[in-house]
């Protein structure tokens, strides 16, 4: 196994290119309780599960129809290694959580499972190479997958990613100081929450990730707070997952919300809907429009709080 790791880290560092999904299918015909037992799975390797979002109903509320007989959103990250992560480069917060598909078409004898590679989550941050520690936790969460679904096939796209038609993290300050932040980053959250609901965002979930990195506020924090948000928006979801289901690894997105102690700024952060398009191949107008939509209403949010 250690040579295997080895071999991935040598292969990601030098082919940004490729791999940016991992793919899992697995028979799951008749419908099982496959969801419940990788979740507790998930839990028993040491990832902290922040939400189970089953899609199906809220497809059937808002759009009358679904075409998955299976459709689920796990947002989720491992305890240790995404502390170690955090504090080493804060920017990785827009993977605590990160996001796992779980879906299955109708018609369709196997249900799948889409996690970002580590390939992919590297590239986003901006490294210029492959990250150990997403390495580790890939390999963790393979391992958990592989005692729950130990007969599963295993396939990573092996086109090269879609050129990005844009920056793959938006990124926006406010400067503040030691008198100011805490009154700065209330007024931050009030106008941002306010504006998902109207802006057709859904909330799935609030990780107070400083109360992590505190270990229940018994140790110090290199952070004053460290907030992320799991966002999403069904009509994207929606759209996307009619042709390119495995997009799901994208949803919901986490954005981090943090402020470092030695540091006079608020950072907020979110990978951009340009991952979606350009990893998961998203190319159907109708994704693509719901796509561009998403990121120039999570944009304006972000704009308006910090204007």
């Amino acid at each position: 196994m250690k040579k295997i790791v080895v071999t991935l880290w040598l292969l990601a560092t030098f082919v940004w290119a490729v791999g940016d999904i991992r793919i899992l299918s697995v028979v799951n015909d008749p419908k099982s309780d496959l969801v419940t037992r990788i979740e507790k799975t998930l839990e028993k390797h040491g990832f902290v599960i922040s939400a189970n979002s089953e899609m199906n109903g809220p497809f059937k509320i808002q759009f009358q129809e679904t075409s998955f007989e299976v459709f689920h959103l796990l947002t989720v990250f491992h305890r240790e290694l995404s502390e170690q992560l955090v504090k080493e480069n804060p920017h990785a917060g827009i993977f605590v959580p990160m996001g796992v598909g779980i879906y299955q078409a109708k018609g369709d004898k196997n249900l799948h499972v889409s996690i970002l590679t580590p390939v992919a989550q590297s590239k986003i941050l901006g490294l210029d190479k492959v990250d150990p520690k997403l390495i580790d936790i890939e390999a963790k969460m393979l391992a958990a997958f592989k005692e729950v679904m130990p007969k599963a096939t295993h396939a990573i796209d092996k086109e090269n990613a879609l050129p990005a038609k844009g920056e793959l993290v938006s990124m926006f300050e406010v400067q503040t100081d030691a008198d100011t932040w805490a009154d700065a980053k209330e007024e931050l959250e009030i106008t941002i929450e306010n504006e998902f609901k109207p802006k057709g965002f859904v909330m799935s979930n609030f990780t107070d990730f400083n109360f992590m990195l505190t270990k229940e506020e018994t140790v110090e924090s290199p952070f004053d707070f460290y907030n992320t948000y799991s966002i999403c928006k069904l009509k994207v979801i929606y759209n996307v997952a009619k042709t390119r289901p495995q997009a799901a690894a994208f949803a919901p997105c986490s954005m981090m919300f943090y402020k470092k102690k030695d540091e006079d700024k608020i950072v907020m952060g979110f990978p951009a809907v340009y991952n979606w398009m350009s990893s998961a191949h998203v190319t159907d107008a109708k994704g693509v429009e719901e796509l561009l939509k998403a990121q120039k209403d999570f944009e304006e949010i972000l704009r308006s709080a910090t204007e």
